[in-house]
Order: C-alpha cells, then structure tokens, then sequence
C-alpha cells in the first residue's frame, strides 16, 4: 500500500460482523496496528449498540487516526438520543478520532423526516467533537433510500447555519483535509 498517494483510509463493514467480539479479535487488531506505519485512517462502520466495543478498541490503539461514520448509526427515527448521547461524549474524549457527519437521513424515518429531526443529534456531535473534529460525508449513494444528494448536502447547510464561517469550513472540507492528511488542489491553493 505504500506508494499509493491517493488511497487515505480504509474501513471494514463491522456493522454486519455477526460476532459481538469481532474488534477483539488479534488479527483484525494486528491490522489496524500495521495501518499507523503505512499513514493510512480507519474509518468504523458501526451500529450504535456497538459503541462501547468501539470506545474499548479505539483506546487500544491510541496513535491510530480513526474517523468514525454516520455518527455511529443513532436511532433517529425512533428518537432515542440514550445511551448514544453519553457514549458518543465518552468516544469523542480520545483525540485521535474524528466524526463523520453522514448517514443521518437513512436513519431516521426515510418518508417524512424533518431538519428538527436530526438538530439533537448534531448537537450532541457538535458539543462532542467540536467542529475541528466534524466532517460532512455525503453517504452517497446510500443516503438516496431518504433523500437525494442535494437534498442532503441542504439539510447540512441548515444543521451548520448558526457556526462561524471558519467551523463551517472545517466540517465542509478542513476537518476532512487533517484527518486524511489530503492536501490542497492548485485552485484551492491560488485561492
């Protein structure tokens, strides 16, 4: 994998692994301990339940970059804010992982889900991670089952309104930008 400037990170489907245990295991472990010498990130793939396994392993591997997606698949359509809430708090107290502000939508109720929907749980991320350690991801082509990539993208506008115009660009790119250790195109840079 060295010598592949453009691959950043890589993630597993741990959301689909059948064993409660499986970021326990040596060689998964082994292999995200190898990904710290080769630069890259790893991006978790979780469902909320299985948080407190996630917090447990990222504190095994505390020099690692973990970017953890779709805010950890909260339930939003059922409103449940707990134990996501206080777990997501206890996670974000590891400075070597980032959040990933997709997957939302696909979480709640895809039919009629509302901005006001999703505002406490971006909240809760916010006051977490701060926005330093936010970034939007567009979970493209997932997020279509609720809501079409502009629709999306939209609502995140919406979500990030009341920041400063520097939190804003932190979520919408400069956050991604240090966590991937990406650098600026040339049009960006003549900016």
């Amino acid at each position: 994998m060295r010598g592949e400037p453009k691959l950043k990170g890589l993630r597993h489907v741990i959301q689909d692994e059948k064993d409660p245990r499986f970021m326990d295991g040596a060689d998964f472990n082994r292999g995200i301990a190898a990904l710290r010498g080769l630069g890259l990130v790893y991006d978790i793939l979780i469902f909320e339940q299985q948080l407190s396994a996630t917090i447990a392993f990222v504190d095994r591997h505390p020099n690692q970059v973990f970017v953890l997606d779709h805010v950890a698949k909260p339930r939003i359509g059922a409103k449940l804010l707990d134990p996501w809430r206080s777990q997501i708090a206890e996670l974000a107290r590891r400075k070597n992982i980032y959040c990933k502000l997709s997957g939302m939508v696909t979480e709640a109720n895809w039919q009629d889900w509302r901005v006001a929907d999703l505002r406490p749980y971006f909240d809760v991320v916010l006051g977490a991670f701060g926005p330093e350690r936010i970034m939007y991801g567009s979970d493209w082509p997932v997020c279509l089952l609720a809501a079409s990539y502009r629709k999306w993208f939209a609502t995140m506008n919406l979500l990030i309104e009341p920041l400063s115009k520097t939190e804003k660009e932190m979520i919408l790119g400069g956050t991604a930008t240090k966590a991937y250790s990406l650098t600026a195109s040339k049009r960006e840079a003549d900016r």
